[in-house]
């Protein structure tokens, strides 16, 4: 601090000894400090001191304690002519005696400051000798000082209202802040002392950029985490669903079993019951046919017996009588001999093969071991380029373990909710998961929904998905492209009628004729024009792709383009009715029939008055070369002018425009460079049959050259905030002729 080499303000010497030096009064205690007081009051000094750091309220000194410590101050005090000091920190130092550090802060501001051990220890081993040859004891020490500062400051009951001086605190043991990382150890550090000494070899960097890192790799583990998070719900979510359907599947499956099995009770109780009946009907025509043969044969033995017994009779008669009732018995018994008995039985006792048919009840019981019906499927959502103009390839899966046989894919175009149409459906039958549906329209959304089928029957339809076929190939735009040396600007159509995400453009360079070059893509093109980037001199195709959600669409038409020097056509919709643009874009013609006798409107895009066109220029700055084929005859001026150029004035009749004008009258020729209706006074010697035209926005200037003799005609010097178009107007029948696409002459190069 400032000053701290100086005495002190206020300060003198103490009367007693010259040689005796009063130092800074130290606030904190020392373990090496001598006894200036009886030894029975170190303690009760080491209380108000403890208390007075700690701010703790400490019980008085009692009686004559108080008293005797009161009077040795005071003794003191007297002695060193201490009576009119108003604070004992202070200090009396001769200027060649080294000093302790003081600051006017206190010790919890002084924390970033160096300790000043070893100022004390030198002082002290130096001026602590000096005064003990003295007899004073050590008095000089900063402790001594310090006990007598406590004991003043206790006696007196106040401190200084005017000073407080405090020495740096000696803390051994706090921790410094740490300002340095030590990546090995991946601990922070101090950037000096011992441990950056211990930290040499490892790799350490600036606490605030390890912190810096510690926070981004922290908010990555986040973002990385709330990903798994939403992941696992997810998943989560997904196993919900799989759960779900699995208890519904096992479901069906129970009420299924249970439906067969009261099917296959039903079947065998209803072939019993037949089985039965049919069994009752057998015995019951047997046993009516064995007894009918029963009762017959019963009546027949009963005829043969009474026959017999009536014989037997007959026998015993008397011849007269025998031989009458032997002619009628014979009569008798030729009848019943001629009637044929019965002796076969007419059923036989022996059980027939009953054969049970029981194919039915095994159709049952097969069938309880099929699968029930499966569940809905799930379409999948449409995958990056699985669609082209024309087909689309849908897949889609089953939650859970069903048989499917087969699957039913129905589709048809999303349409607007204009009421009146019909909707037209399409249905496919296919065996696996994926099915590709051709046939589409381009660039056109359909809903698609799919079930599933086995024997057992349909599922249910699953949810419908919609999905897009990819567009048309974009229309190239090729009178519109305009390029120079160092890029190129690619127009194109759509080709769709629905919008289309965004487009690309690829580039092909050819380096060697004949061999074709590296391809590079530009992607993520909004609209329908592009400013690329390409390398001079050289030649490119050109292709553009229009993408979707279902793919990119067929190559469009190629486009050559070539980077030498600055190509434009002329903007028909700039074009004075007069006029007339060729083929291909290079040259304005002007008739030599009777214009019409009606002016035109006026038109904020096409030229009124002045009878002119406008070339569409590529909007790149740098420098930009073409020429104009001229008749020495004829009245033209050419220029450039901002597309914003009032079109009911004449070129350099304002500020947007700077242009060269040419009249022929009378076999003389007239030359002005006009901007705001002022040309400067410039004599042409050589007419120029070739007019160049150099377009320098680096250095804001448009200059004109006599190309034949490669002469400098003018140079404006031009305030292009925005970008300029050439423009060519034809006051007379005739026409103009623009070469560009060609390298700038040597002669242009230095302006």
């Amino acid at each position: 601090m400032e000053g701290e080499a100086g005495e002190a303000p206020g300060l003198g010497r103490p009367a007693a000894s010259k040689d005796f030096h009063f130092r800074h009064m130290d606030l904190y205690d020392s373990e090496d400090r001598l006894q200036i007081f009886p030894e029975e009051d170190t303690q009760m000094r080491r209380e108000v001191v403890q208390a007075e750091m700690t701010n703790e309220p400490r019980q008085p000194m009692q009686g004559k304690a108080q008293r005797d410590l009161g009077e040795e101050v005071d003794e003191l005090v007297h002695l060193y002519g201490l009576e009119d000091d108003h604070e004992l920190g202070d200090e009396f130092i001769d200027k060649s005696t080294p000093r302790i550090e003081v600051s006017e802060y206190p010790p919890y501001m002084m924390m970033g400051r160096e300790p000043l051990r070893e100022q004390r220890d030198w002082r002290l081993s130096g001026e602590a000798a000096k005064a003990e040859d003295l007899g004073f004891g050590a008095w000089g020490s900063a402790g001594h000082c310090r006990d007598l500062r406590e004991a003043y400051r206790y006696t007196h009951g106040h401190a200084s209202e005017e000073y407080e001086c405090y020495v740096i605190p000696e803390e051994e043991d706090e921790e410094e802040a740490a300002d340095v990382f030590c990546v090995t150890c991946k601990t922070p550090i101090r950037a000096s002392g011992k441990v950056l000494v211990e930290h040499k070899e490892h790799e350490v960097t600036p606490l605030g950029k390890a912190l810096e890192s510690a926070k981004d790799e922290i908010h990555k583990n986040m973002y990385k985490l709330e990903k798994q998070i939403i992941e696992m719900e997810n998943f989560a979510s997904h196993l919900e669903e799989v759960f779900i359907t699995v208890e519904e599947n096992f479901g069906r499956q129970e009420k299924n079993f249970e439906s067969h099995y009261n099917e296959i009770l039903e079947t065998l109780a209803q072939k019993y019951e037949e089985k039965i009946q049919a069994l009752g009907e057998k015995k019951k025509e047997k046993l009516e046919a064995l007894y009918g043969q029963l009762v017959s044969c019963g009546e027949n033995l009963e005829t043969c017996k009474e026959l017999m017994e009536t014989i037997e009779e007959m026998c015993h008669e008397e011849k007269v009588d025998f031989i009458k009732d032997a002619v009628a018995m014979a009569d008798r018994l030729g009848k019943f001999l001629k009637t044929k008995t019965d002796v076969e039985i007419s059923a036989q006792p022996e059980f027939e093969d009953q054969t049970l048919d029981f194919s039915d009840v095994e159709e049952l019981m097969g069938a309880i071991n099929t699968i029930p019906a499966p569940s809905a499927p799930v379409i999948n959502p449409q995958a990056p380029n699985s669609a082209t103009g024309s087909s689309v390839r849908v897949c889609w899966s089953l939650y859970s373990d069903d048989t499917v046989e087969s699957y039913q894919l129905s589709y048809w175009p999303v349409q607007d909710s204009s009421p009146g149409k019909d909707r037209a459906e399409f249905t496919m039958t296919v065996k696996e998961t994926y099915c590709s549906v051709t046939n589409l329209v381009p660039n056109t959304q359909y809903e698609f929904l799919v079930t599933a089928q086995n024997r057992a029957g349909l599922s249910p339809a699953s949810e419908c998905a919609v999905y897009m076929t990819a567009p048309c190939h974009p229309i190239m735009k090729s009178k519109e492209i305009r390029s120079c040396e160092e890029a190129a600007l690619i127009c194109w159509e759509s080709g769709n009628l629905n919008p289309v995400d965004s487009y690309t453009v690829e580039l092909t360079q050819a380096e060697v004729p004949g061999a074709s070059g590296v391809t590079e893509s530009v992607v993520g093109i909004p609209t329908c024009e592009c400013l690329v980037q390409l390398q001079p001199r050289q030649s490119y195709t050109i292709y553009v792709r229009a993408l979707n959600v279902g793919g990119p669409s067929a190559r469009s038409e190629p486009a050559t383009v070539h980077t030498t020097g600055s190509y434009f056509r002329l903007n028909e919709h700039t074009c004075h009715p007069w006029l007339t643009v060729s083929e291909d874009g290079l040259t304005v013609v002007r008739s030599e029939r009777k214009a019409s006798a009606r002016k035109p409107l006026p038109s904020d895009t096409r030229f009124t008055r002045c009878v002119a066109v406008m070339g569409n220029l590529i909007p790149v700055r740098g420098r930009h070369y073409w020429e104009v084929e001229v008749d020495e005859c004829l009245d033209y001026t050419v220029g450039v002018a901002f597309e914003d150029v009032p079109k009911q004035e004449d070129l350099g009749a304002n500020r947007l425009s700077w242009c060269m004008r040419h009249t022929f009258a009378s076999s003389r020729h007239k030359y002005e460079f006009l901007h705001n209706k002022m040309t400067p006074d410039i004599r042409i010697t050589v007419s120029p049959r070739k007019i160049g035209i150099l377009l320098d926005y680096e250095n804001s200037k448009l200059s004109f050259f006599n190309v034949d003799i490669s002469q400098h005609l003018y140079t404006f010097s031009c305030q292009l905030h925005l970008f300029v178009h050439p423009c060519f107007s034809l006051e007379k029948p005739g026409c103009l002729k623009i070469h560009n696409g060609i390298s700038m002459p040597k002669h242009v190069t230095f302006y």
